[in-house]
């Protein structure tokens, strides 16, 4: 397996990982001083142990499915759904990079899908729907 698609795999077995809810496997994927930026609420997570600890505290009640993973050059791009109970489907679109098997870094965006309205003044320009995933 080459360098790319093993990247690939790792960003994949990441989300396995925290749906499986395996901590420990969550942490094998991760570099001790990986950095995970949020820029909707600009929240940095520096460390392993906080990144594990995020995923980990997060309230229950919520499944992942990845509807794409792939490597995209520098970066691994991986877009999942994550369905939360009494709070809608989140969607988050992220880019990773994988170094010597573990993910070093990352800036995630999520989003709450069809949380928000589109703009008036595109509306004559666009429709509203779902496109399959």
């Amino acid at each position: 397996m080459d360098a790319r698609t093993e990247a690939v795999e790792v960003v994949r077995r990441y989300w396995s990982s925290v749906w499986s809810r395996d901590w420990d496997g969550v942490g094998r994927t991760l570099a001790d001083d990986v950095e995970v930026f949020w820029p909707v609420t600009r929240e940095i997570i520096r460390g392993r142990d906080n990144m594990v600890a995020v995923n980990s505290q997060y309230p229950n009640g919520w499944s992942i499915d990845v509807l794409n993973a792939y490597d995209a050059g520098d970066v691994v791009i991986s877009e999942v759904q994550v369905p939360q109970e009494d709070v809608g489907i989140f969607r988050v679109v992220s880019l990773w990079t994988v170094i010597d098997g573990v993910i070093t870094s990352g800036r995630e965006y999520w989003t709450l899908y069809g949380g928000e309205e589109g703009a008036d003044w595109r509306r004559r320009y666009t429709d509203v729907g779902d496109l399959p995933s």
